[in-house]
């Protein structure tokens, strides 16, 4: 390749290794991590298919309502009606059980590391780095250990959609803990607080509306991978897409495209309205 010293380096070998070492050594783990996955979408994706459909847009209007105004209530509603009557109910219920999934083991795993990396200089120091290489990587390349570790299906999207998403709720929970106040911070302490009191009474509602921008930041890229998880085998609208290219089917490639942007824009409309509603009690209570 033009005059560069044809030297091979092994990296990507030792990589390769590594990742087969983990296959077998954590191969417990992972079945485990695959169950309990893969019973979370079920159940999840049960109860929303249980549930009727007039009842689901009725929660999603009071919500809207709720959380933005009833003029955005209604239009959510009108956006979940049209995307029932494009046929594609079951796929948007499917999708709605895996960005929930995905965003409830980023929530477990994220906030608690923000915190850690509020708390402590060198595991910050140590974590933004892989943050960078999670956000940066092309998510295709997630999706190779995803199929190596769980095979094809829902639970891979899981596993590339976490590494994909899991940074913004870390990084904005991490931010929200170093941003309180010291004057209310050494107020807690002259009373006495234990870092652990301080942590649960003061920082961390404090901080709450910053670390629910992250939350929502964090769902919305979860949404954004559902088209690329098709391609690991996930079901839901993203397979939709996928099969409409691959038939050239324009008609079925709109509607699917467009009920991502529905639920898409109703996601983040109302989790900026769940921050925002934070942010007001927030403000109250000061």
């Amino acid at each position: 390749m033009g005059n560069f010293p044809d030297i091979r380096t092994q990296i990507g070998d030792y990589v390769d290794q590594f990742v087969s070492f983990l296959d077998t050594s954590l191969e417990g783990f992972f079945d485990f991590i695959f169950f309990i996955s893969s019973r979370t979408i079920n159940g999840i994706a049960d109860f929303l298919m249980w549930m009727p459909w007039w009842l689901f847009i009725i929660l999603i209007v009071l919500m809207g309502w709720y959380f933005k105004s009833v003029v955005s209530g209604v239009l959510y509603g009108l956006f979940i009606f049209l995307i029932g009557t494009f046929g594609l109910w079951e796929d948007m219920m499917t999708t709605i059980s895996i960005i929930i999934t995905a965003v409830i083991i980023c929530l477990i795993i994220g906030i608690p590391l923000g915190v850690w990396m509020a708390f402590s200089k060198g595991f910050s120091t140590v974590m933004r780095p892989l943050l960078d290489a999670m956000q940066t990587m092309p998510s295709f390349v997630y999706l190779i250990p995803a199929i190596f570790f769980f095979g094809l299906g829902n639970v891979s999207a899981i596993f590339a959609t976490l590494i994909y998403a899991l940074p913004p709720v870390i990084r904005l929970t991490e931010l929200a803990i170093r941003g309180v106040d010291k004057e209310v911070i050494e107020s807690a302490q002259s009373f006495g607080s234990s870092n652990w009191q301080m942590l649960k009474k003061v920082q961390l509602p404090q901080a709450l509306p910053t670390i629910m921008a992250g939350v929502n930041q964090t769902t919305m890229m979860a949404l954004a991978m559902v088209v690329i998880a098709s391609m690991v085998g996930a079901s839901g609208l993203g397979e939709q897409v996928l099969v409409a290219i691959n038939r050239i089917d324009i008609a079925l490639g709109f509607e699917a495209g467009i009920s991502i942007v529905f639920l898409a824009i109703i996601i983040d409309r109302i989790t900026n309205g769940v921050a925002g509603k934070f942010q007001k009690h927030g403000g109250a209570t000061e």
